[in-house]
């Protein structure tokens, strides 16, 4: 897709009992054929990990054990152990995955007064509404030992 993707890595989280690797990325997307286009993005990229030589089998009451270091015998413990990236999952929102598609920003602008419009409708209908919630969590719904008389009163 593209010749050059510049990548910003923020942050970096392991989860060691799961060998899972969550990597906070910036990157910016330039295509040869389309000049002055680029496309800043942010997304967390989830790498599932191997380890290369794998842990020992967990020691067993027949399994000898070095007294010295504790480690099991036969062990090669001394060597770091290599991870391997299994798999990859790149995690993009929505609003980062239009960036790809949009000349300019238009798509993300579009998509950007779509959920402020969204927002807006969201405030007025729980503004207007809220009588009506009120009375089903109260009356009819919620405090059932309460009469309409005293749920107005408080």
């Amino acid at each position: 897709m593209s010749p050059r993707v510049d990548i910003k890595v923020d942050s970096v989280a392991y989860d060691e009992k799961n060998l899972t690797l969550y990597v906070n990325i910036h990157q910016i997307f330039r295509i040869w054929a389309i000049p002055f286009f680029n496309a800043p993005v942010s997304l967390v990229s989830v790498l599932k990990l191997v380890r290369y030589p794998p842990l020992p089998p967990q020691p067993s009451y027949s399994t000898p054990i070095n007294p010295a270091n504790g480690s099991v015998y036969g062990s090669t413990s001394s060597e770091k152990p290599l991870y391997f990236i299994q798999s990859q999952n790149d995690l993009y929102q929505v609003n980062e995955f239009f960036k790809f598609f949009s000349q300019f920003g238009i798509v993300s602008g579009l998509l950007l007064l779509w959920q402020f419009i969204a927002t807006v409708f969201c405030i007025l209908g729980a503004t207007m509404l809220w009588p009506i919630s009120w009375v089903e969590q109260n009356v009819i719904g919620g405090n059932r030992e309460k009469s309409l008389g005293d749920a107005v009163r408080g």
